[in-house]
This record gives structure tokens, C-alpha cells and sequence, in this order.
């Protein structure tokens, strides 16, 4: 299950969602491979009810999510699956892939998927793609398959393929942004990145539209918008369960950028106000900007 609760960025869930099909009591799904596009289902729908039905609430059950989440049992995902619904404006959750094996009363199953989540509305709405590998066990119990365990993390991902590149099929990147980026923008190469107050040094490789992963503690960028070199984005570490944003001001020449960094999220700490807790940037570039290639 994704537990991108914007964590997932976050606690969310893991099925996807192949068209608006309302579950009924009266037709269960008969398989295991019903059983997990009714999960995924309910997860866009935001419907706890389903998902709590379809899932087994055994007390020892161990499953994982991305950046090392564990879960044991059904009450902490439960809770973390609520707080997502209450956070999100809509889900989207398209399946890509999905093979199921079956044995007697036991199945398993490989998936990959996009987490999409929007926030906000209107022009203030902001989507975000999390583009994701699950598998996990299902029991049929009393002629109804459940999810037992899951495991998910994030797929390999192809650095530079857009989804204005690729319309039939969402973006593999990490996070992946409705930018606003003019066409002559272009933010790819390689960068030295100085967060200033802690002297810490790391790099990062960004594409084009200035995705792309960093070298510290397994982390994404992901750029929201740019425009008159004001170059604003999201940023997430996985590997010590943050995230937060960043807001930069690029250089004439495209060589280097300064601004701040913020928290939005720190472990289950959420709800952070935006820039009362961070730092300042200072990013080079070690690869001579496209224009002067």
C-alpha cells in the first residue's frame, strides 16, 4: 500500500485505480487479482471502508513503504491511510503492470503503479507523481481474499524522459511536478549543492525540467515552477524521512543559484509552517549550462 501520506512523501496506500467502478457488496471480487484492483480502487476513492474489508487486521502482520516505514498490524496504517484522505484534494492511481500467482489459498503479486496526489484547488492545486513497485501476499479467508503483507518501494527511473514526452504513460521520475517551465528552460546537469549554516556538501542530477535525485540520504528533487529565474520546487529524503521546499534565484548565466530550504514534514512531525525551519542554498553547476554546450 503506498504509504505516501505525503510522505511519501507519506502514508497512502498502494493499489491503483483503473476506471470509477463503486464496489458492491453484492458482486465481490471471486480472485486475488480482483481482490487487489478493489484495493487500489478504494484507495483512490478514498474509501476506508473497503480498504479496512479487504485487508487483514492480524495483530502481527509486518508490512513496509518507502524510506523504511514498517508496519505492524492495522490500527498505525489505518491512522496514516486517514490522515492522506484529509490531506489530499483527489487521488489518481493508475496500474502499469500488474501479475498475480496463486496456490491453493495463498497468492502473491508483483505491481507497479503511479501515486498521484493533488493538493489545494484551483490554480493553487499541486500534483505530485510517486511512481512506485509493490508485491505482497493475499489469504482467502471464508471465500474472500486479503491483503496479508506488502512491501513497496520506488521503481529505477529514467532521468530526463518528460511526461510531455511520454503521454500515454506517466513519467518514471520520483517526483514528478505540473512545472510551469517556459521551452526555452532547461535545468538539466549536474550540481554541487552547499546548504550554507551546516556546511554540508552533496550533488545532485537533475533533468531538464529539474527532477532528478540528490546524494544525500537517497533524495529527490522535484521543480514546481520557474519563471524569470525564480526556481521553486519540492525536495524529499527518504532515507531519514523528510521533506520539505525550496525557492532559488538562478544566475544570468545559468551557472549557479542561491535561496532557502524548508521543512513541510519530519518523521510524523506534519504541518510544519512553511519556512520557519530550514536554511540557505547555494548550488553550482559542475556541467557547463545547456546554452553553452
Amino acid at each position: 500500500m503506498f504509504c505516501v501520506a505525503r510522505r511519501a512523501l507519506f502514508a497512502v496506500a498502494f493499489l491503483l485505480m483503473t476506471e470509477p467502478t463503486v464496489v458492491c457488496f453484492a458482486h465481490e471480487p471471486t480472485g486475488p487479482e480482483a481482490a487487489i484492483r478493489t484495493l487500489v480502487r478504494a484507495n483512490a476513492e478514498l474509501d476506508m471502508q473497503t480498504l479496512s474489508r479487504f485487508m487483514a487486521h492480524d495483530a502481527d502482520i509486518t508490512s513496509y513503504t518507502i524510506g523504511g516505514r514498517k508496519y505492524v498490524g492495522w490500527p498505525e496504517f489505518e491512522h496514516d491511510m486517514q490522515e492522506e484522505f484529509s490531506s489530499v484534494a483527489k487521488l489518481e492511481i493508475p496500474i502499469h503492470e500488474l501479475k498475480v500467482w496463486t496456490k491453493g489459498t495463498l497468492a502473491w503479486f508483483t505491481m507497479e503503479l503511479d501515486y498521484i496526489r493533488f493538493v489545494g484547488k484551483g490554480p493553487d492545486q499541486r500534483k505530485t507523481v510517486l511512481p512506485l513497485r509493490e508485491s505482497g501476499v493475499l489469504e482467502q479467508r471464508e471465500g474472500q481474499w486479503v491483503l496479508l503483507s506488502w512491501h513497496e518501494s520506488f521503481r529505477d527511473m529514467q532521468l530526463g524522459a518528460s511526461l510531455a514526452q511520454r503521454p500515454t504513460t506517466p513519467s518514471p521520475q520520483l517526483l514528478v511536478s505540473n512545472a510551469q517551465l517556459s521551452s526555452a528552460t532547461d535545468l538539466s546537469g549536474e550540481w554541487d549543492i552547499l546548504e550554507v549554516e551546516d556546511d554540508k556538501r552533496y550533488k545532485a542530477t537533475l533533468d531538464k525540467a529539474g527532477n532528478g535525485p540528490y546524494t544525500q540520504h537517497g533524495g529527490r528533487f522535484v521543480t514546481t515552477k520557474y519563471a524569470d529565474r525564480l526556481w521553486q520546487g519540492a525536495w524529499q529524503q527518504p532515507g531519514n524521512d523528510r521533506e520539505g521546499e525550496f525557492e532559488l534565484l538562478l544566475s544570468e548565466d545559468g551557472s549557479q543559484a542561491k535561496g532557502v530550504w524548508w521543512y513541510s514534514r519530519v518523521g510524523t512531525q506534519k504541518n510544519i509552517p512553511p519556512r520557519e525551519h530550514g536554511g540557505t542554498y547555494l548550488w553550482k553547476r559542475l556541467t557547463p549550462p545547456p546554452s553553452a554546450r
